[in-house]
């Protein structure tokens, strides 16, 4: 194994630093027939595949220079199956004419509900729909008030609105998850299926007062349910000690884009904070898109994954969740299914594959009744320390890696918190042996994915977002390996490690390549903004932005802005707190912020912020951002399992009340390890 040249611009602790390519066939059916909707998307829309073993590399396809100019659709998270976030088929936005002065906001859009309208999905565009007896370019956008909008891309206006039911307010949620906004409803990116002018979406609401989760399937015209929608979410499987555990919507977050894929709907779960990790854990559940019924079993294989099945553990912590900060499941080429886990039980004493598969990558069979193969770090950076430090492997999304002429294996590449990118065989993911990865590059903690595009000169490169910059990586065909080639700048970003890019290019036709970002806010002050970033990709290593600017805002300070911008016909999307802005050639309107209301008068809660300085049992000392040390009393906040776990030198956030010299926790979650993000306290 060769390791890739280590990121110059090292950042985070412990971490080093570091379209499927046009699919001609389907282009050419879109211009002539009309029933390709995404260049973008790369989506498997028709028959379900039978479910095999990735044994080699994706089919080839050959380097293409200039592609002809052509509608493009967003359908899905980072635009196709392998989420590679690359558009290639975008003629006019060039590094040339994305510059302060030719290139800003062409519509201010402020969305419906000014407190819940979180934005926590990609912006989707499907391209001239008859909308209201009109053609033209729509973006749909969902929040977590469970309202989702249709816009004209060109007009700005308002098209279509849907309400699908009452939120779950924070107050409901597991001890109270404080990593959204004050409520929950639509928390990942839809899928637009263009055949049958359907968008598939997951909410979670309120139903007769209690919480769950509900997969619509809604005409993209009207924004109306189809027959036999919408269907709740359910399922079961049986545990080592050979009881049922059953799906927990109360305690189970639904978090990653959606993929269509194989002629079905998937959807990975997790947590709400780690908070009550003795009944949550991760899952991937299935329908049948054109019924929405759940995959069927096959013989005695159950079609769901529980990804992990022990019936006890040392702290009764299960979870091994798949929440990736939003990155979507990805196919492979033969319809396999790959994404990362994250932590299980803090002993770092469960690891079990096939009954606990924390901290890898997985691959499943496309009706999902088989786990075909997993890769675990290990060594001092594998699952065992992961786990005792809380630091998921599942904060970072998987790749799946277009294959090209030449290749030797197909690859995926994944990275999380550590900041470790790892390049895998795909035929053969290496177990728990670190040493079977075929390279191994670092570019800071990542709660992010990341991108890909392909250059002039034919060779595959690999962007990555960790820390506070972009790296990129060339990927050879034969031997397939990271190549470092560059870092950018550092962005303006706070809150966790990493943020999230996509690309845009005409073809791989030189210096057309922009890679766009949106940095997370730095402050939370109000009102927190977020930032749009354009670098010309044929630049070279340290250049700064060619283009930036305010993109909305972020007002949630123990919230990450997951925001994914969505390059489409010569503009870009910015979904944010309550406002959706629009960039484009010629655009000059000021930024649409919007600030958040005014907390209503009451008295704070007993709580406090500090960094763990000593963790004992059932008691920690935290490190304030003033003053001495201070002892905190978790026996109670630990018996209820509303703890998350207890690191040294990371931060936390404590409530309960203060008495005989020490705090009495009665929930501990996590908080940003920079003080900055701290809000005041009582």
């Amino acid at each position: 194994m060769k390791n890739a040249k280590l990121n110059p611009n090292n950042e985070g602790s412990g971490a080093i630093s570091a379209r499927r390519f046009s699919f001609l066939s389907y282009l050419f059916a879109a211009v002539f027939l009309g029933a390709w909707m995404s260049v973008a998307s790369g989506q498997s829309v028709g028959q379900p595949l039978a479910p095999v073993t990735d044994t080699g590399p994706a089919a080839t396809a050959s380097p293409i220079n200039t592609l002809a100019a052509t509608s493009v659709n967003v359908l899905t998270y980072h635009g196709d199956t392998n989420r590679t976030g690359w558009n290639s088929n975008e003629t006019t936005l060039t590094p040339s004419n994305v510059r302060a002065g030719s290139f800003g906001v062409l519509h201010a859009i402020k969305l419906g509900d000014p407190v819940n309208d979180w934005v926590d999905a990609q912006p989707l565009v499907v391209s001239a729909l008859n909308v209201h007896g009109t053609t033209q370019d729509v973006v749909y956008v969902a929040t977590e008030a469970n309202n989702i909008y249709a816009y004209s891309a060109s007009t700005g206006t308002l098209l279509l609105q849907r309400n699908l039911g009452t939120p779950v307010p924070r107050s409901r949620l597991p001890g109270g998850c404080d990593n959204n906004g004050p409520t929950v409803g639509i928390n990942s990116t839809p899928v637009i299926d263009p055949g049958t002018q359907t968008l598939y979406v997951v909410s979670f609401k309120l139903v007769s007062g209690t919480p769950s989760y509900w997969l619509h399937a809604l005409d993209i015209t009207t924004l109306a349910d189809k027959a036999g929608s919408p269907t709740s979410v359910s399922a079961s499987r049986t545990l080592t000690d050979g009881t049922t555990y059953n799906f927990a919507a109360g305690f189970s977050r639904q978090r990653p884009g959606l993929l269509l894929a194989n002629g079905n709907i998937y959807a990975g779960f997790g947590s709400f904070c780690d908070i009550r990790a003795d009944q949550s854990r991760g899952w991937v559940l299935g329908w049948k898109a054109n019924t929405l019924s759940p995959l069927p079993a096959n013989g005695s294989n159950v079609a769901n994954q529980l990804m992990n099945k022990l019936s006890t553990s040392p702290n009764t912590f299960f979870l091994s969740s798949v929440w990736m900060s939003g990155y979507g499941i990805a196919a492979g080429p033969s319809g396999e299914l790959y994404f990362i886990t994250g932590n299980s039980d803090p002993s770092g004493t469960t690891y079990a594959p096939p009954n606990n598969i924390q901290e890898s990558v997985v691959r499943l069979s496309a009706d999902l009744t088989t786990l075909q193969d997993y890769f675990t770090p290990s060594g001092t950076n594998g699952v065992a320390s992961l786990d005792a430090a809380d630091d998921d492997f599942g904060s970072g999304g998987a790749m799946v890696i277009p294959a090209i002429s030449g290749e030797s294996v197909g690859t995926v590449v994944a990275g999380g918190k550590r900041g470790h990118l790892y390049l895998i065989d795909r035929s053969s993911m290496g177990h728990n042996d670190s040493g079977r990865a075929l390279s191994i590059g670092g570019f800071g903690s990542c709660w992010c994915g990341p991108s890909y595009f392909m250059g002039s000169d034919g060779v595959r490169r690999v962007v990555g977002s960790g820390g506070r910059s972009i790296s990129v990586w060339k990927v050879p065909a034969n031997p397939p390996k990271l190549q470092w080639e560059k870092t950018f700048a550092s962005i303006a970003s706070g809150q966790d490690g990493g943020f999230f890019t996509t690309i845009s290019s005409n073809g791989t036709s030189a210096g057309s390549a922009i890679i766009w970002a949106v940095g997370r806010p730095t402050s939370t002050a109000a009102p927190a903004n977020v930032t749009l970033y354009a670098f010309d990709a044929s630049a070279s290593g340290g250049t700064t932005p060619i283009f930036s600017s305010v993109a909305g805002s972020w007002p949630g300070p123990n919230s990450n802005a997951n925001i994914v911008p969505t390059v489409a016909n010569g503009k870009v999307f910015v979904a944010s707190f309550a406002a959706l802005n629009i960039f484009a050639p010629g655009g000059t309107r000021a930024p649409v912020v919007v600030q958040p209301p005014p907390a209503p008068p009451a008295s704070l809660p007993s709580q406090i912020y500090g960094i763990v300085a000593s963790v004992g049992t059932l008691q920690i000392t935290i490190q304030p951002q003033t003053g001495a040390p201070v002892l905190v009393d978790t026996s109670a906040a630990e018996q209820a399992h509303l703890s998350v776990p207890l690191v040294v030198g990371k931060a936390v956030h404590v409530f309960g009340p203060f008495s005989s010299g020490a705090w009495h926790a009665e929930r501990i979650l996590r908080a940003k390890d920079d003080p900055e993000s701290w809000v005041p306290t009582n």
